[in-house]
């Protein structure tokens, strides 16, 4: 970011400023509540402390008497990463204590429609994201741009191919499912997805490994007699998707409504 100082008659350009902690300075701190305070909940709150907020409240499995609508009343703003078992519930009792929230649990979008609905009813925030690293979310962009360039040519199909660690509860991503919605808005020969290698050309394979340790890789291929075009996104760590989560907290917080991560980048 390029700043500009005023002088009399002439105005200075300073030179960019590249380190993160001089930019956390110009942040308004926060008062956040971790619903989740696993492995990820552990790395936002590392985030979110260096970027100079605090965290009032800390919900895992062995407080979870903790998880009322009066204590997350403290924060100024969630970040749920539960499971698809709870998110729900979570979510809901985050809109009711009156607190904006950034979810990115998944496997419980069965259920999207209604924190929607239950988030304008109660004049909330609410932003969810299936990844909320700016990389993912810059290869999201690639990948819609990718399905419409590759939508007039039917001799390529195309494969998803997500890899995680063994303790993810949910089969495909969350991320392989947003992946598999924008090929599906653009390549319309293509009518579904299934989490399996299927010999039917209308549907969309995701396959999902699962080894140790894989933080995650997404690839998705098209593929042809002639030849193969791939992208791929690798996770080294959980630190960008800690980092997009507090940057997500840090939007949302004070807001009303529903968001999603590209109104966070600009996108």
């Amino acid at each position: 970011m390029f700043c500009l100082k005023a002088r009399k008659g002439s105005v200075k350009v300073l030179e960019p400023k590249t380190n993160r902690k001089f930019a956390a300075k110009f942040i308004r701190s926060m008062k956040i509540a971790l619903i989740g305070y696993g492995k990820m909940g552990k790395a936002i709150e590392e985030i979110a402390v260096n970027r100079g907020h605090s965290i009032v409240l800390k919900v895992s499995v062995d407080n979870l008497e903790d998880n009322t609508v009066e204590a997350i009343r403290q924060a100024d703003v969630a970040i749920e990463f539960t499971g698809p078992e709870s998110a729900f519930e979570n979510i809901l009792r985050c809109l009711e204590a009156g607190v904006p929230v950034v979810c990115g649990s998944t496997g419980w979008l069965d259920k999207l429609e209604a924190v929607k609905s239950a988030c304008l009813q109660k004049n909330g925030g609410f932003l969810y994201a299936s990844n909320f690293s700016v990389g993912v979310n810059i290869f999201f962009e690639v990948n819609k741009r990718l399905a419409a360039l590759m939508a007039p040519h039917p001799d390529y199909d195309v494969q998803i191919t997500e890899i995680h660690h063994t303790e993810k509860r949910d089969s495909p991503s969350g991320t392989a499912i947003s992946l598999a919605g924008q090929i599906l808005e653009k390549i319309h020969r293509k009518k579904g997805w299934v989490n399996h290698i299927s010999d039917n050309l209308d549907e969309l394979e995701i396959l999902s490994e699962r080894v140790d340790p894989a933080p995650g890789t997404h690839r998705v291929k098209y593929s042809s007699e002639i030849d193969t075009i791939e992208i791929t996104h690798t996770a080294h760590n959980r630190k960008g998707f800690a980092t997009g989560a507090v940057l997500a907290a840090e939007f949302i917080a004070g807001k009303k409504g529903l968001f999603q991560m590209s109104d966070v980048l600009g996108f």
